[in-house]
């Protein structure tokens, strides 16, 4: 039952997004967790997080996660989702894979693999 338990978790934390809100995401995290978006160096702890979080969602208006499939293994969850944001008025269609470790019913490390050109390319950097 841990696994769906685990599974049920992290589709609340990815409806979550949409609000916008880093203190509701970073409520999902261990108080030492750890979020890797894998083309830049990791961060660990809520204060950190909620930084992060913070910065990383300025400019985005809506923001919207798709679940294209998902599976546990123990404590592993595996998220393959379809990431659709509006960032500075501009859209952004995201394919990612998230992978999760959870402990105790919070994200103990988020590992998150994506194709930054494919960001850069749809907000203009």
């Amino acid at each position: 039952m841990e696994e769906q338990d685990n599974i049920a978790t992290l589709r609340e934390f990815i409806a979550a997004w949409s609000r916008l809100d880093p203190e509701e995401l970073v409520g999902y995290f261990a108080e030492d967790g750890i979020y890797h978006n894998m083309p830049i160096d990791p961060v660990q702890g809520h204060h950190a997080l909620r930084q992060f979080i913070a910065a990383f969602l300025h400019g985005w208006s809506k923001t919207q996660w798709d679940v294209l499939s998902i599976a546990a293994s123990g404590n592993t969850v595996f998220v393959e989702r379809l990431d659709r944001t509006i960032v500075n008025g501009k859209p952004v269609s995201l394919p990612c894979c998230g992978v999760f470790e959870m402990k105790d019913g919070k994200v103990a490390v988020w590992r998150d693999y994506f194709d930054m050109a494919t960001y850069r390319q749809a907000v203009g950097d």
